[in-house]
């Protein structure tokens, strides 16, 4: 009997840990960070900048709601250990209140080890104490990047060769630590591990608090490592949910390297991975095209869809790629990738996805229903780029 009560009381508390995770994050976390344009140069003005153009493009109301400030923001410890900002950010506080005050949620950065990936003081040692005080300023996410805690992780391998998960035990500890740090400020801030997908973290992530986890290492604003990353989630799909989302990093939509069609690939791979969507452009460099994709209503509500599933690859031929992701009322999002260097014809049959009687198709980017459909649908998608339909009885 006693056995029976200590199961029946860590189900119920596995149950309240996922409730109260998927009510910080029930769909995939969106909003903008200051590291993919601004990276090391970012300044207070810079981000009290971006909320406002979030509010006056529209990007808001569209669902972008968190503003994060990335790495170099800190400055040095005091005596009692309190860490103080740098001269570009003289006022946290006053920062996520205004940023507040515009109808936005404010996030910040920080590593489990003794340094950031910028050389910049890290939380090893200060994590309640850092916890404490992001919940003082209003954070309401934090992104904890493994950075120099990798010398942690070899040390813990050198001094027990002999117990292989040594390296990651360790790791898993810090980000617990981190993690019940920030629920015991009794703020709801949401948790973003980024340590690139080592160990695994779809696995252990929810046991650690977090909501959401990088599953690569990082993007650039490149084709090849847009695709690289995006189409390497294959597989994953089981692990996401409500409250827990596979990250495969920002998005880089706007920034200027890649082409129309490619951004459309990389948006349209983002929303059928469920990814949390993170914008990191300069909203005031932004163009009609750039928020033609990072505002497309239907692309947004593929990714936030209720229901909460991950999309996954149905097939792969060669260059071409189809995708689909399951979505509330019986729906499907189908994503037809051509990553080959001409047009290409790129087919799904509709039985397949369940539809033998035939579906209503909706071309996602085009903005057009194409009507009712049977059998195989082809489409003829561009070198580099993408149809991404929303199908339905």
């Amino acid at each position: 009997m006693r056995n029976l009560a200590a199961l029946s009381c860590a189900i119920l508390l596995a149950v309240a840990t996922a409730f109260a995770q998927s009510q910080i994050a029930p769909t995939p976390p969106m909003g903008w960070n200051s590291w993919n344009h601004f990276a090391e140069h970012v300044t207070d003005a810079d981000v009290r900048s971006a909320a406002d153009m979030m509010v006056s493009t529209g990007m808001r109301d569209a669902g972008y709601i968190y503003v994060n400030v990335d790495d170099t923001w800190q400055g040095k410890r005091d005596a009692q250990g309190v860490l103080h900002t740098n001269d570009r950010f003289p006022d946290m506080k006053a920062l996520g209140d205004y940023i507040h005050s515009k109808g936005l949620k404010f996030g910040i950065y920080s590593s489990p080890g003794a340094k950031t990936c910028g050389g910049y003081e890290g939380s090893l040692g200060h994590e309640a104490q850092d916890a404490k005080m992001y919940a003082e300023w209003g954070i309401d996410f934090l992104k904890y990047d493994l950075c120099s805690f990798w010398d942690n992780r070899h040390q813990a391998k050198a001094e027990h060769p002999d117990d292989p998960n040594a390296a990651r035990d360790v790791m898993i500890a810090a980000y617990r630590k981190m993690g019940d740090a920030l629920k015991a400020t009794g703020r709801p801030i949401l948790y973003s591990l980024c340590q690139y997908g080592v160990d695994q973290p779809w696995k252990w992530g929810p046991g650690v608090g977090a909501q959401m986890w990088r599953t690569t290492d990082d993007i650039d604003d490149t084709y090849g490592r847009m695709i690289a990353i995006g189409f390497s989630e294959a597989g994953l799909s089981k692990y996401a949910g409500p409250g827990r989302w596979n990250d495969p990093d920002m998005l880089e939509v706007g920034n200027g390297k890649m082409t129309t069609d490619e951004y459309k690939t990389h948006m349209s791979l983002w929303v059928i991975l469920a990814a949390p969507l993170l914008a990191g452009n300069d909203f005031s460099k932004m163009t009609d095209t750039d928020k033609s994709i990072l505002m497309n209503k239907d692309a947004i509500a593929i990714d936030q869809d209720p229901l909460g599933k991950e999309g996954d690859r149905l097939y792969q031929s060669a260059d071409l790629d189809v995708w689909t992701k399951p979505l509330s009322n019986g729906r499907i999002a189908v994503g037809l990738f051509n990553r080959s260097w001409g047009d290409r014809d790129v087919s799904v049959d509709l039985a397949e996805l369940g539809f033998k009687n035939g579906a209503n198709l909706r071309d996602v980017w085009s903005q057009k229903d194409l009507g009712r459909r049977t059998g195989v649908f082809t489409a003829t998608v561009p070198r580099h780029g993408v149809a991404l339909l929303i199908v339905s009885k």
